[in-house]
């Protein structure tokens, strides 16, 4: 019963989305309807709505917002076109999707999903605008990377977080990682986003304009790179600092609170601001108006993600995940394969990526002491299966369809397809690993 609930509500979501009622209220009709059909309480179904929409802005909407900012004055300013001229003249018009893989993935080391989304959404819009190439063809390959980064690799939550639920050596977790990630990100990222060349995206309404700047008037190669860099070097020097003191001390307290991710977009945004500036020649009243701008034209994004985290909280609350965990674990698999089978279960169901790693980590947990199998695949092969066919009740799904103006079928063929390619290769690259480790 919870599994035909769970169809019929995606379903009744698809059905409201093509009939262009808009996500934000559709996934808040379609939260109450599957809370009614699974037996929630009525005052819990509005107790759980407003917790996934206050965790999700909780968590996400002061980054949505700084970013947005920082992207605005790397747009306006010419900070965007020069990174991405630059990018074409080195890696050539036909390449340049390799080169924003590449930024993707060492953006997406220190950065979480979100936040790295955001800096390098700019970018990617203005690389396929002066390459002149199809802008999927260049997304795909940064969101592949952003992807298994946050599936794959620590100091993300899942995987540090399935690292201590296994007792894995979170060092070599990342070694590893790396290791897989890399055949991963390549083959769901540039070889894939080659067939989407046919999907027409363009950027949402009032992101991103398409003026192009002259030449002479654009800021310089070092400043425009370093703008967009910030955020990473802040974040990156702040870990490390907190990596290498021992103890408690008022340099490393200091560094984890500029290291947060919100205080180093702040930081980024109001250095961009004032570095740019030479460029833009603007009054602080007018710096202030681009801000507001950039804020405005996130806020219905915001808003439909924030209705998604409604729609995935509503699924854990009614115990759907219990279900879908207590149905998995009854089947007799490999370790490696059980993980990612029960991991995939839940994140097709859940959409968390995270919640879905963590709850097929303590099912999975006792097969480990006896099989002896290698704890770090096993936070790999619960990591890869975490990512599996993101749908309509992930809010990376609504961030992505929004952000590239996407219908739902372009978005099923790009997103959740991308994303599947990863969580499958990523569990091939475990097994092939498995054996010289």
């Amino acid at each position: 019963m919870p599994l035909i609930v769970l169809t019929l509500a995606i379903a009744l979501l698809l059905l409201l989305t093509l009939k262009k009622v808009n996500p934000f209220i559709g996934l808040l009709i379609v939260s109450i309807g599957v809370g009614i059909a699974l037996g929630m309480p009525l005052q819990m179904i509005g107790t759980s709505i407003q917790k996934g929409v206050g965790d999700i802005l909780g968590s996400m909407a002061l980054i949505l917002c700084l970013g947005a900012m920082l992207g605005k004055l790397l747009e306006v300013s010419g900070a965007a076109q020069q990174i991405s001229g630059t990018l074409i003249d080195k890696f050539g018009k036909n390449n340049v999707q390799w080169a924003v893989m590449i930024t993707g993935f060492l953006i997406g080391i220190p950065l979480f999903y979100n936040a790295g989304f955001i800096i390098l959404v700019p970018l990617v819009f203005s690389i396929a605008k002066n390459a002149n190439k199809p802008l999927l063809w260049v997304a795909i390959p940064m969101a592949a990377s952003l992807s298994v980064t946050h599936g794959f690799l620590p100091p993300h939550p899942g995987p540090t977080g399935l690292a201590a639920i296994f007792n894995a050596n979170v060092g070599m977790t990342l070694l590893f990682g790396i290791i897989i990630s890399i055949p991963t990100i390549i083959i769901a990222g540039p070889l894939f986003s080659a067939t989407l060349k046919n999907i027409k995206a363009s950027p949402g309404a009032g992101f991103f304009g398409t003026n192009t700047i002259p030449p002479e008037k654009l800021p310089g190669k070092a400043a425009s790179f370093f703008i967009a860099l910030i955020p990473v070097l802040i974040i990156g020097l702040a870990a490390f600092i907190v990596y290498v003191l021992p103890g408690e001390s008022y340099l490393k307290n200091m560094a984890a609170f500029i290291g947060d991710p919100v205080i180093a977009l702040l930081i980024s945004a109001l250095v961009a601001a004032v570095v740019l500036n030479s460029t833009l020649k603007k009054s602080t009243a007018q710096i202030m108006q681009l801000f507001g701008d950039a804020i405005s034209s996130i806020a219905l994004i915001m808003m439909i993600i924030a209705a998604g985290g409604a729609f995935k909280q509503v699924l854990i609350d009614s115990g759907l995940g219990d279900y879908i965990a207590s149905f998995a674990g009854d089947y007799d698999l490999s370790p490696l394969i059980a993980g990612w089978a029960v991991a995939a279960l839940l994140r097709v169901t859940l959409g968390s990526a995270t919640v879905a790693g963590l709850t097929a980590a303590g099912i999975v947990l006792p097969l480990l002491s006896i099989t002896g199998t290698s704890p770090e695949l096993m936070v790999l092969a619960v990591g890869a299966g975490s990512l599996m066919f993101s749908h309509v009740n992930d809010t990376g799904f609504w961030m992505f369809k929004e952000f590239f103006n996407l219908s739902l079928k372009q978005t099923f063929l790009s997103w959740s397809i991308m994303e599947t390619i990863v969580s499958i290769t990523g569990l091939l690259g475990v097994l092939l690993f498995q054996y010289f480790v």
